[in-house]
């Protein structure tokens, strides 16, 4: 045996010998790698740092790349991992690197790939259902947008269409591409893994100070900290944008453990699920968020009407004592003060300005049915119509952004998709047998209806990673019950079978 495995070893060590002298030793060869050392060389001294990273994109992008397109499990992990990390790599990299085109291109390749694997698994049957429906008629009105006769700019629509339009797309490859339980419990592990990192970076920038870079970054625009330092104490946003996409997402994220920790696990994971969940909840304190204090007794509320039982009801009871006393009690700690504020909306400052921007904004909603067009306000309208009326407007809200620039119909089609999106995965979850599913079903109800709540009186969708995992939750539902319908199925032909053998 030994000798044979010696043998083999010279073969291998022979054969990679010859190929090596044979393939470098030839003149075109050797006069390659020239070129290319050359071209490294001239790239990195006259572009720095971009330079070093256009040759790492095409050494290290190109095979990222090819596993993308062709290996779609790999292509959505990469998807949401980028999709967390993108607003934390902007922090210390160059403005002119374009760090924004990566999702763009993840996104692209991800449906390509899915149009490639149609072509030998073509199967239109997965989105057979309502909520697909929807999102299409959802998804057609955001283009028919790019002819809208009031818009000011249409390079707005094309700026925003990539984080809105497109993103809907991976809905659907999501729905087609996720096909296994398995690989749903790596999605549900990396998304509470990549929420734990975010919560460390946040517990870091609260109790031990902000890297340089951050600081930098932070400080580089006299807005965003006139912004985010309020009554002498800076919000945290972790490795996010803002403190709204920071804070919501720590929410979802211990949703997501208390539904998690309800299944049939093991008692040392469920112990650890909810020090998760109880962790998140702390450092969302830190992004000084109002309206993520709220989605946390909703979504509760919500979990004990879908769930009820006696020990739901217990431990709905005993959270909703305890956010009673914490409402209530006197405090002088920063953090709680504000906590309870939320909860007395009218004596907040900041609410009543907004209810008195929606009452001024009100009259041009009623006036235009189509709104002012996609990207007519935020960013891109400030960008590209600077004198508009629309570009100085401060949406604030996800459904009043909608109606100042989708109209009163796009805002009615919105509030459709969320309607049919919620009922459809509430019958999802009374009909799915398998435990398991319908767990993973109930927890994803729970974030669709969190993020309905909270794009009341913030803006929910709109930044990463929100607007992918906003897609990703509803295609878990889905998924959950083709696969239990499959498993039903297949449990049928068995017992069929078992019966005509006896």
């Amino acid at each position: 045996m030994r000798n044979e495995q010696t043998g083999n070893n010279d073969i291998k060590r022979n054969v990679w010998k010859n190929l090596v002298i044979q393939k470098f030793s030839h003149p075109f060869a050797l006069f390659f790698l020239l070129i290319t050392s050359l071209a490294v060389s001239f790239l990195t001294y006259k572009l720095e740092f971009i330079g070093v990273g256009a040759v790492l994109a095409l050494t290290i992008g190109l095979p990222i790349v090819f596993a993308i397109t062709v290996y779609p499990e790999f292509g959505i992990c990469a998807l949401i991992i980028a999709a967390f990390f993108i607003s934390y790599v902007s922090e210390f990299l160059p403005d002119q690197v374009p760090i924004g085109t990566l999702m763009d291109v993840t996104t692209y390749l991800l449906i390509l790939g899915f149009f490639i694997k149609q072509r030998t698994e073509r199967n239109w049957t997965y989105f057979k259902n309502p909520i697909s429906y929807m999102i299409l008629v959802w998804l057609a009105y955001n283009m028919l947008e790019f002819v809208n006769p009031s818009a000011e700019s249409r390079l707005a629509w094309i700026y925003t269409v990539r984080t809105v339009g497109f993103i809907m797309l991976m809905y659907y490859v999501f729905v087609y591409q996720i096909r296994t339980v398995r690989f749903i419990k790596t999605l549900l592990k990396l998304w509470i893994f990549l929420d734990i990192l975010a919560g460390i970076s946040a517990f870091q920038q609260e109790n031990i100070g902000f890297f340089p870079f951050e600081h930098k970054y932070l400080y580089a625009d006299p807005l965003r900290v006139s912004l985010l330092f309020i009554n002498g104490h800076m919000r945290k946003f972790g490795i996010f944008s803002d403190p709204v996409t920071f804070s919501y997402n720590m929410v979802i994220g211990a949703l997501l453990c208390v539904v998690l920790l309800m299944g049939d696990v093991p008692l040392k994971r469920k112990v650890t699920l909810g020090c998760i969940a109880g962790f998140f909840l702390y450092v969302m304190l830190y992004s000084g968020t109002r309206a993520a204090y709220v989605l946390v007794p909703g979504a509760l509320s919500m979990l004990a009407v879908l769930n009820f039982n006696r020990r739901v009801l217990t431990f709905t009871l005993i959270a909703g004592a305890l956010l009673g006393i914490l409402i209530v009690m006197p405090t002088s700690n920063p953090l709680i003060k504000r906590f309870q504020t939320a909860f007395n909306p009218s004596d907040d400052p900041s609410y009543n300005v907004r209810a008195e921007n929606q009452k001024k904004i009100k009259p041009f909603i009623l006036s235009h049915p189509i709104g002012g067009g996609l990207g007519s306000v935020g960013v891109w309208g400030r960008k590209f119509s600077p004198n508009s009326m629309l570009a100085k407007f401060p949406p604030d809200s996800g459904y009043v952004r909608v109606s100042v620039e989708m109209g009163w119909v796009g805002l009615l089609l919105f509030c459709t998709l969320f309607f049919v999106v919620l009922k459809t995965g509430i019958n999802f979850y009374f009909s799915i047998k398998n435990p398991e599913l319908k767990n993973y079903c109930l927890a994803m109800l729970l974030i669709l209806f969190a993020f309905n709540i909270g794009n009341f009186p913030q803006q929910a969708l709109v930044q990463y990673p929100s607007n992918i995992l906003f897609y990703l939750a509803i295609s878990i539902l889905v998924v959950c019950k083709r696969i239990d319908d499959q498993e039903q199925e297949q449990l049928k032909k068995n017992n069929n079978t078992g019966a005509i053998l006896i």
